[in-house]
């Protein structure tokens, strides 16, 4: 179990160290990335489709790298906006790394893109424990998944510098209780903002890219308590068990219409769900 422990240090401090460089090279060109975390179906992609829509709509150089298990529906749907868009087939993998992306933005990423959007894979353990160089960290959840979903997640929502609520056109449906839900995630991050968007019905939509732009802009980003104190995050292994690999990924291939890669890069740890 040490030995474990021990190499999912390795592995995030060799991650954390990628995520670093990696959000400098980008800096230096104007660009910020923003991490979009969330469980699979919380309407991540019917939001941040809206969001790249109206980013072209005003003009704001954006695009969009997606990843998923499998299939391109995602990157089809993003692709619509008529913005930049890349899809990374994962092949099992559970979640991007730093090392990963920055392979994935060699030769694709347009010069004067201003903001990148990276639509994680959907899940809410592996991706919350990996840096990807990002400017802001936005975790979703739709009021169909319940008002304890942070507390299910502390490392997810504690890690997040912004919170978004998804399908809130429906929350009296399923009874959502929107006090308790901000009072749990008050509870694992104190401060942060929390959001409320339909992307069905339109209220919300605008304020993710809004304050994307704010911390692109150098402006205020939340600094969540877990992140100042490391060694009070849930341990990672604790809540979700991977087989490690090592290898490097084979070559990409392209596609008519958005981009299209698998995921890996040499060097990078890999984490298979069985």
């Amino acid at each position: 179990m040490c030995r474990e422990v021990d190499l999912h240090r390795a592995v995030l401090a060799k991650n954390d160290a990628s995520a670093g460089t990696l959000r400098a090279e980008l800096a230096a060109r104007g660009t910020s990335v923003i991490n979009l975390l969330s469980s699979p179906g919380s309407g991540k992609t019917a939001l941040l489709e809206r969001e790249l829509l109206l980013a072209r709509e005003r003009g704001i150089p954006v695009a969009a790298l997606t990843a998923d298990l499998a299939t391109e529906h995602d990157a089809r749907r993003l692709a619509r906006s008529g913005v930049p868009v890349k899809q990374v087939l994962t092949d099992g993998l559970c979640h991007l790394e730093a090392a990963m992306l920055g392979g994935h933005l060699d030769g694709w990423l347009p010069d004067d893109t201003r903001l990148l959007f990276v639509e994680n894979v959907g899940n809410l353990v592996c991706p919350a424990s990996y840096d990807l160089g990002e400017t802001l960290r936005v975790v979703l959840a739709s009021v169909t998944e319940g008002e304890d979903k942070p507390l299910k997640y502390p490392t997810a929502f504690g890690l997040a510098h912004l919170v978004v609520v998804t399908k809130s056109d429906i929350a009296d449906v399923v009874e959502f209780d929107e006090a308790a839900f901000r009072a749990h995630v008050a509870q694992v991050n104190p401060g942060v903002e929390v959001l409320l968007t339909s992307a069905r019905r339109g209220p919300g939509i605008g304020d993710l890219l809004d304050r994307a732009v704010a911390a692109a802009d150098g402006g205020g980003v939340h600094q969540p308590v877990m992140a100042q104190r490391p060694s009070e995050h849930p341990h990672h292994d604790e809540q979700h068990s991977h087989e490690h690999h090592h290898d490097a990924a084979g070559p990409p291939s392209d596609l008519h219409g958005p981009a299209r890669t698998h995921a890996g890069a040499p060097g990078a740890a890999k984490h298979r769900h069985p």
